[in-house]
């Protein structure tokens, strides 16, 4: 997936170039007024407290957002047309890791602040997991009750 590697890679690679330009655009301007590859670059050697005086806090938390929005928006153009419910894992990935990077000033791992990154891509995996399970739940119960 594409989307991974870039906000609207995959929109562009499958010819929806309006949504694709949209998203790579959105990604840039969010990630110039964020400050984000800076933090990226300050993180990944260890100097977080250089990593949190960079970031805009403000801006960075559109990036969860949109990255997740144009990572879905890439798989559902690609997956089953019969699969339901697959936004589920993205939007409580998108929802975690907004809250990752509120409480990235805050939450410690093992006595020390691991910057406005890690925090954040750490929070993935609650996301990830609870958005599938909901998701399993809800299809199991929809196929007794046919809601879905």
């Amino acid at each position: 997936m594409w989307s991974i590697a870039f906000p609207g890679f995959s929109q562009l690679l499958t010819g929806h170039y309006i949504k694709g330009i949209f998203f790579v655009l959105s990604e840039v301007i969010i990630n110039m007024n964020s400050h984000f590859n800076l933090a990226i670059m300050f993180s990944f050697i260890g100097d977080f407290d250089q990593a949190y005086s960079v970031t805009d806090f403000q801006w960075l938390l559109f990036y969860a957002c949109l990255y997740f929005f144009a990572m879905w928006d890439g798989y559902r153009t690609a997956m089953p047309s019969e699969e339901k419910l697959s936004f589920l894992p993205f939007v409580f990935s998108a929802y975690f890791v907004t809250v990752g990077v509120f409480y990235c000033t805050k939450f410690k791992l093992f006595g020390t602040l691991i910057g406005p990154v890690f925090i954040p891509m750490l929070f993935v995996i609650p996301g990830l997991v609870i958005g599938f399970t909901l998701r399993a739940i809800i299809l199991k119960v929809s196929e007794r009750r046919s809601f879905v």
